[in-house]
């Protein structure tokens, strides 16, 4: 299986963190988001990797170049400088991913068990989504949980998720964003869903990505060294 790490998107709420670099390429304990991403894909046995890229592109392939360094293969999804929005990063990408793939926001961090969502089994042509609960900047979510109906609680898309390339089978190459498709596909019962309840940060702003920093910093003070 392969996956896809999105960090195409230019990041206009950090700026001017990201007046220079992928908001992706911002820094949690003095390393790159995207590179806890591929670390925990690689982790779970998922070494063929695509990236796309738009804003400031060369500032990925210059770190990661073709992925060797990191135990993992590399492939890059070029899109103009203004981006395809989330889905049509994906449909731009579809070439190189295959029938059944692993998507993750490239900005947002977390402790997911990639490894669960790559085994979990899902019917012919059904893709599958993860919820989580509702972050302070986001109090009334994205999405229902399917089984529990359209009238149910709403929680928030995580962007991380598992398609069948079936899903965007017809669609035309060009800027679309993904909620639309997912709303849509939740209707027909196209997708399944799951809700998380782990560590989760949408790093949108510098306030929250100042707070993160912050806070792992502190829990790292308070755990034993050994050695």
């Amino acid at each position: 299986m392969k996956a896809m790490i999105l960090a195409a998107g230019r990041g206009q709420r950090m700026m001017p963190l990201t007046a220079s670099v992928p908001k992706p390429m911002l820094t949690i304990m003095g390393k790159p988001l995207i590179e806890y991403h591929i670390e925990r894909l690689k982790a779970a046995g998922i070494t063929e990797i695509v990236i796309n890229l738009a804003w400031h592109a060369n500032k990925i392939t210059e770190y990661f170049a073709d992925g060797q360094a990191f135990g993992v293969n590399i492939h890059y999804s070029q899109e103009p400088e203004q981006g395809l929005e989330t889905a049509g990063g994906i449909i731009r990408a579809l070439p190189l991913l295959g029938d059944d793939f692993i998507v993750i926001n490239g900005d947002v961090f977390t402790d997911y068990d990639v490894n669960a969502l790559k085994t979990l089994h899902l019917d012919e042509g059904e893709s599958h989504i993860v919820l989580v609960e509702n972050p302070p900047h986001n109090p009334n979510g994205d999405f229902t949980l399917r089984h529990l109906g359209p009238q149910s609680q709403k929680y928030t898309f995580s962007g991380i998720s598992r398609f069948k390339a079936s899903f965007f089978q017809g669609i035309p190459d060009g800027v679309l964003p993904l909620g639309p498709l997912l709303r849509e596909g939740l209707a027909l019962a196209d997708i399944s869903t799951e809700l998380y309840i782990g560590m989760w940060n949408d790093i949108g702003t510098p306030e929250r990505l100042t707070q993160l920093n912050e806070q792992l910093t502190e829990t790292l003070k308070g755990v034993p060294h050994v050695g």
